[in-house]
């Protein structure tokens, strides 16, 4: 995660298509680099994968939808996301949400 003014980034790798909508904890790439695991049963067509994650982490963070971003692997797995707020308050957040 990073904490940048007024908002925060950090990547998320996506798992369409699952048996349920959940975060399912941190992963590593090859490189060590790490990702919050999520899972959403919407299909990867039309953006319908994306929707549903940004309704995932809203939901889950207490958030509104429009405070978070895809900012950049919109087409792929892994992707970067920022979500606007008080970045302290949203990194005690996702640490609390991938501990839970």
């Amino acid at each position: 995660m990073t904490r940048l003014e007024g908002r925060i980034r950090f990547e998320v790798r996506l798992t369409p298509n699952a048996g349920r909508d959940e975060v399912s904890g941190l992963g590593e790439d090859a490189d060590g680099k790490p990702h919050l695991k999520i899972r959403v049963t919407a299909i990867p067509e039309k953006g319908k994968a994306n929707k549903a994650l940004i309704a995932l982490l809203s939901k889950s963070l207490r958030v509104p939808k429009g405070a978070i971003a895809i900012v950049s692997g919109e087409t792929n797995r892994v992707k970067t996301l920022e979500i606007e707020g008080q970045p302290a308050e949203i990194e005690t957040a996702l640490n609390e949400l991938v501990a839970g």
